[in-house]
C-alpha cells in the first residue's frame, strides 16, 4: 500500500525562496515578455542558484564553535591546575591523563576496553530496539494495554538503571548477560515510551486516510503509524541509547570478575581501586567521548535529515 504522501518527506522550501520561485512563475507566465521581464527573470533564477549554493555550503562553525568551547575548557582545567589548589596525584592535568592514555594504549587496555564496551552497548541496544519497537507499537494501538501497561512502563524508564544490578547479578551471575541485562531495562522502556509518545502526535487524518484506502491492522501499524511518528520514534532512540550506555557503565562498575570482559566501567573501577586519578579520568573522558562521537556520527546526521524532509528544520539554528 503506497504511502509516500503520509510520510511527511516533501522537501523543505525557505520563504525567501518561495517568494523568488513565485516572481519567476511570474515572469513565466506573462502574456509579454519585455526587458523588465527578462531581468526580473534572471533576478529570480540568479537567486535561486544562490540559496541552493547556500543550501550545499558547510556551515563550518558547527565544527569550529565545538572546538573552540573544548579549547577553552582544557586551558582552564590547565589553568586550575597549574594553581595547585590540589595535588597533581588528585588532580592531574590534561598533560597528564594524555600520557596516561598513552600508556594504557601500549599496555592495549585502552584497545580493549574501548571495543568491550562499545560492541556490548551496540548490541544491547539493537536488541532493546527489537524488543521495544513491536512492543510499543501494540501499546499504541491497543488502548487496554496502554492502559495497563502504560504506568509500569514509566515506572521502569525512571527506575534507576543500577538497581537491578544486584539483581541481576543473583540470577545471572558475573557473566556478560548480566550486563545485557542490565543495559535492556534501561533502554526498552524509554524507546516503547519514545514510540508512544511519536505516535500520540500523529494527526488523526493519517489514520482516516489509511482506513479508506482498506489498510489493515499491520498495514496501518508499519506503513502509517511508524513512519509518521518517526520524530518521536528517533527521540525515544536517542534516550534509549543514553540510558543503555549509562546503565552498562553502572553494571560494568560493579560486576567485575568471572567470565564478564574488561570494558571502560572496568577501568573506571580500576583506577579507583589503585587510586589512580590518571586511570580515572582517562576512563571517564573515554566515556564521554564515545558517547559524543555516538551522537555526532549516527544520531545527529539521521535526526537532521529526517527533520529537514518534514520541513522541521526551517529557520532552526542547529
Amino acid at each position: 500500500m503506497p504511502s509516500k504522501f503520509l510520510s511527511g518527506s516533501a522537501p523543505v522550501v525557505e520563504p525567501d525562496e518561495t517568494k523568488t520561485r513565485e516572481h519567476v512563475h511570474a515572469a513565466l507566465t506573462r502574456t509579454s515578455t519585455g526587458k523588465e521581464d527578462l531581468r526580473e527573470l534572471e533576478s529570480g533564477l540568479d537567486s535561486l542558484q544562490s540559496d541552493a549554493d547556500r543550501t550545499h555550503r558547510i556551515d563550518w562553525s558547527r565544527v569550529l564553535l565545538p572546538v573552540a568551547a573544548l579549547v577553552v575548557l582544557v586551558l582552564a582545567w590547565q589553568f586550575y591546575v597549574s594553581l595547585g589548589v590540589k595535588r597533581r596525584d588528585l588532580v592531574p592535568g590534561p598533560l597528564d591523563v594524555l600520557g596516561q592514555l598513552g600508556v594504557l594504549w601500549g599496555d592495549g587496555k585502552l584497545q580493549e576496553s574501548v571495543w568491550t564496551s562499545l560492541q556490548r552497548g551496540v548490541i544491547g541496544f539493537l536488541i532493546s530496539v527489537a524488543i521495544a519497537t513491536p512492543v510499543g507499537l501494540l501499546l499504541a494501538q491497543v488502548a487496554p494495554l496502554r492502559r495497563a501497561f502504560g504506568p509500569l512502563i514509566s515506572g521502569l524508564q525512571v527506575l534507576p538503571s543500577v538497581a537491578w544490578v544486584p539483581a541481576a547479578i543473583i540470577w545471572f551471575g558475573l557473566t556478560d548477560a548480566t550486563v545485557y541485562f542490565v543495559v535492556f531495562m534501561g533502554a526498552i522502556p524509554s524507546i516503547i515510551n519514545g514510540l508512544i509518545s511519536g505516535v500520540d502526535q500523529i494527526p488523526p487524518q493519517y489514520r482516516r486516510v489509511g482506513t479508506v484506502l482498506g489498510a489493515s491492522r499491520l498495514q496501518m501499524a508499519l506503513q502509517i503509524v511508524l513512519p509518521a511518528a518517526l520524530p518521536g520514534y528517533l527521540g525515544g532512540l536517542k534516550q534509549g541509547w543514553a540510558f543503555s550506555w549509562r546503565s552498562l557503565m553502572a553494571a560494568e562498575i560493579i560486576a567485575v570478575g568471572g567470565t564478564i570482559g574488561f570494558g571502560l566501567g572496568s577501568l573506571l573501577d580500576q583506577g579507583r581501586t589503585l587510586s589512580d586519578m590518571g586511570v580515572v579520568m582517562a576512563a571517564i573522558l573515554l566515556i564521554l567521548a564515545v558517547g559524543i562521537l555516538i551522537e555526532l556520527l549516527v544520531f545527529g546526521p539521521i535526526e537532521k535529515r529526517l527533520l529537514r524532509r518534514r520541513g522541521l528544520l526551517a529557520g532552526s539554528t542547529r
